[in-house]
């Protein structure tokens, strides 16, 4: 799949979801302000009944605009008279329970007499209505109003409007479901697609690779089959000599494919045996010593850890030694300095190995330690591998129980750091 392509795909997912998430915010707007208009208006035909009801018992005349709504939950009754608590209560619960209202409410008297909230209480539909009893409510302050009232407070009103839009969850929880299923659809064709550059660019190093030992032990079999050839010995034994060192080359290249290949935590064999880091090290730096000199530069050692014995695989943990520095020498484009430090941290011991080369994007750190991954050189052309180097070296690491983190920027080099327990 092309770049065109996948970023067509994701534009038109991003915009997809964007219309669904959008949409539903809108239908959620609209249905909780349809369900509230609803709850208000059932509130008002309720307490309107109960004002007319109060008024035909008294025999009083009718009132202008009996029901007012003061907030969101709060509504008020106009009435000529203070109604006696008693006949107000069963009254509400009558009116609400055939208006379907039988959410828990609040309700308080109003004496214009007295200029105060003569009577309050809490009614809970789930209780028989029993002895009404004068209790502290949260409508205790009078409004500015003429004339007698009562009021009606509904503090649960929220959560019921909330209640009868379950519906909406439902459909938000599809809603999240079907993001996530995108979201990760598009993170496997990204990955998908990186894992297909990546491999097939492991594939024409991996061709380039075989290939020029497979050519020159062509050559020498063509050389050593001709007459001239046959009849000299020195000639004879020097490409006799190429074809046993390529082979030797082509059969390590195919062995290092296959092990590294395969390679994981669970499948690694460790022996567990007791190393000194700092002599692994300084063989390391001496093994190195003589390409290094010779590309013009040098390896520093600076081995301050006290405790530097480690319990792990010598095998290994040489390998990699070798294959940081190694690294080091190969991504540099001027004269290779290479440093390798060591200092305890608690019962640990750090090893950093820092050089001068040509360092790393913080995109490209994050994939160094991937299977197959090489950093784009640019015009470095000569920097040969398949991309497992790094790979084996954070399995092992991690099979010993230590861990490897990265420090570089482009230009200034890099900076990998091991951390191991000591023994």
């Amino acid at each position: 799949m092309s770049r065109r392509t996948i970023f067509f795909v994701i534009l038109l997912a991003f915009i997809s979801l964007s219309g669904i998430v959008v949409g539903q915010v809108i239908w959620a707007r609209n249905a909780h302000s349809f369900e509230e208009r609803q709850f208000n208006f059932r509130v008002m035909v309720a307490m309107t009944n109960v004002v007319k009801r109060i008024l035909a018992i008294n025999n009083d005349e009718a009132v202008t605009e009996p029901v007012k709504q003061v907030s969101s939950n709060y509504f008020v009754a106009n009435i000529n008279d203070t109604p006696q608590p008693y006949l107000l209560e069963s009254l509400l619960r009558e009116e609400f329970e055939k208006s379907h209202l039988t959410d828990d409410f609040e309700y308080g008297i109003y004496d214009c007499f007295n200029d105060s909230i003569v009577f309050g209480s809490r009614v809970e539909f789930d209780e028989p209505l029993g002895e009404v009893k004068h209790e502290k409510v949260n409508i205790d302050q009078p409004l500015s109003m003429d004339g007698h009232y009562f009021g009606v407070l509904f503090p649960n009103k929220s959560a019921v409007i909330l209640k009868k839009l379950d519906f909406l969850k439902y459909s938000s929880l599809i809603i999240v479901v079907i993001i996530i299923f995108f979201t990760y659809s598009l993170w496997i064709i990204l990955r998908q697609r990186k894992l297909s550059e990546i491999k097939t660019d492991f594939i024409n190093n991996m061709t380039h690779e075989l290939k020029t030992p497979i050519s020159t032990i062509s050559l020498s079999a063509d050389v050593l089959s001709s007459a001239n050839t046959l009849n000299d010995p020195e000639r004879l034994k020097q490409y006799a000599n190429i074809i046993r060192n390529e082979s030797e080359r082509l059969k390590s290249q195919v062995e290092k494919v296959l092990q590294l290949s395969t390679l994981s935590v669970k499948k690694v064999n460790m022996k567990r045996e007791r190393v000194d880091l700092h002599e692994v090290i300084r063989k390391a730096a001496e093994t190195l010593h003589v390409p290094v000199a010779e590309a013009g530069g040098e390896i520093r050692t600076d081995l301050k850890a006290d405790f530097h014995f480690i319990r792990g695989d010598m095998v290994h943990i040489t390998n990699v030694i070798y294959n940081l520095l190694d690294n080091a020498v190969k991504y540099t484009e001027d004269a290779p300095v290479i440093r390798i430090e060591t200092e305890n941290t608690g019962k640990k011991i750090e090893l950093r190995v820092i050089d001068n080369g040509i360092g790393m994007k913080p995109s490209q750190v994050k994939m160094i330690f991937d299977k197959f991954y090489r950093v784009p050189t640019g015009d470095l052309h000569n920097v040969k591998g398949f991309g497992l180097g790094l790979f084996y070296v954070k399995t092992v690491v991690k099979a010993h129980g230590g861990k490897i983190r990265v420090k570089s920027e482009p230009g200034k080099g890099s900076t990998f750091t091991i951390e191991m327990a000591t023994v």
